[in-house]
């Protein structure tokens, strides 16, 4: 995947510009998504926002065209920093912006053939001390969050053991994600288990995170009703060592 950059005023653009542009364009040349691109307010208008998912900062499906589905998700903040702003964070360079680092993280997985969304762009938008981001991936067709199933139906044990193995091959790229829960699992319509929302993560050496990691899911699962199902992760996670 190759990633490039593009500047338009208090703006800066980072995409994969194997998807976006033609093989013969240079990389410094302007991609066809422009700044409007990050605006909801411009897909609406448009009349290609084909959905909305739950959470913080309302990731929209919007229609990219040629049957291909994106997926919008603007930074928000959330706790009690959100009452000064919600959408603001500090500004303390360009490659330690979350949005910049969220989109190389996903792409060098994504070129380990990890399971994780193709990333397509990130934006970040400096004011002064402050600035403002979004970030757009390819939406999985029909996946849907493993909460869901839980909250419908006892998962299988072979799914569930998927899960595991699937979380182990994350682990042993190093991937340290900070917010693993039943939300940031989708599964596919083939059953595949694909990892999401790699905001604030990392790769580390082995360490005492991956058990940590385990916990923070295994606290998901109790929220959604669902603590045995644990069990079944856990075996698939041990047998993928």
């Amino acid at each position: 995947m190759r990633l490039a950059t593009y500047r338009a005023g208090k703006s800066c653009i980072l995409y994969d510009a194997d998807s976006l542009c033609d093989a013969s364009r240079a990389p410094q040349t302007a991609p066809p998504l422009t700044l409007e691109g990050f605006d909801p307010g411009w897909w609406r208008d448009a009349g290609r926002v084909t959905g909305e998912a739950p959470g913080r900062g309302a990731s929209l499906f919007l229609d990219a065209g040629e049957g291909v589905e994106w997926v919008l998700r603007p930074y928000r903040r959330g706790g009690l920093v959100a009452r000064l702003s919600d959408a603001r964070y500090l500004w303390t360079g360009l490659e330690r912006t979350r949005a910049f680092r969220e989109l190389r993280l996903t792409a060098h997985l994504h070129d380990q053939d990890l399971p994780v969304p193709r990333p397509v762009a990130a934006r970040v938008t400096r004011h002064g001390l402050t600035y403002e981001a979004a970030l757009i991936t390819v939406r999985l067709p029909g996946a849907r969050a493993l909460a869901e199933l839980l909250s419908r139906q006892p998962a299988d044990d072979a799914l569930l053991e998927r899960v595991g193995a699937t979380v182990r091959r994350f682990h042993d790229a190093g991937l340290d994600h900070v917010d693993l829960n039943a939300r940031n699992l989708l599964i596919d319509p083939e059953g595949r288990v694909w990892l999401i929302d790699l905001d604030r993560c990392r790769l580390r050496r082995p360490g005492r995170w991956q058990a940590a990691n385990l916990a923070r899911l295994q606290r998901s699962f109790e929220k959604f009703g669902a603590a045995e199902a644990m069990a079944a992760v856990r075996r698939g996670y041990e047998a993928s060592a």
